[in-house]
């Protein structure tokens, strides 16, 4: 069974200085090169946002944004990180926000 990375919805943490904004998630993608145990959650040569490494947990694992659209821990090994422009990477951010509220 996969293991869901947070509780919360929301990934973004927050600050206790003066006017510094939050921080956000790291858009840092990925592209799946094997879903062993995982068929319905993730797809060979799909493209998903990690949130990086687990705070707990081995570090050898990612917390990735799977088919559910939640962020779970997958073993790093079934990824590759891949290099996005920045205007790519906010028109996906704008698709998934959109595929999201529907």
């Amino acid at each position: 069974m996969k293991q869901q990375a947070s509780g919360a919805k929301s990934s973004r943490s927050k600050t206790t200085s003066g006017n510094r904004r939050p921080a956000r998630a790291s858009r840092t993608y990925v592209i799946c090169v094997e879903n062993r145990g995982y068929p319905a959650s993730l797809e060979i040569g799909k493209v998903y946002r990690t949130l990086g490494v687990p705070e707990r947990g081995p570090a050898h694992y990612l917390r990735v944004i799977d088919e559910s659209g939640e962020d779970y821990i997958y073993p790093g090994s079934f990824f590759r990180p891949i290099e996005i422009p920045a205007p790519v990477q906010r028109a996906l951010a704008r698709a998934t926000s959109q595929v999201a509220t529907r």
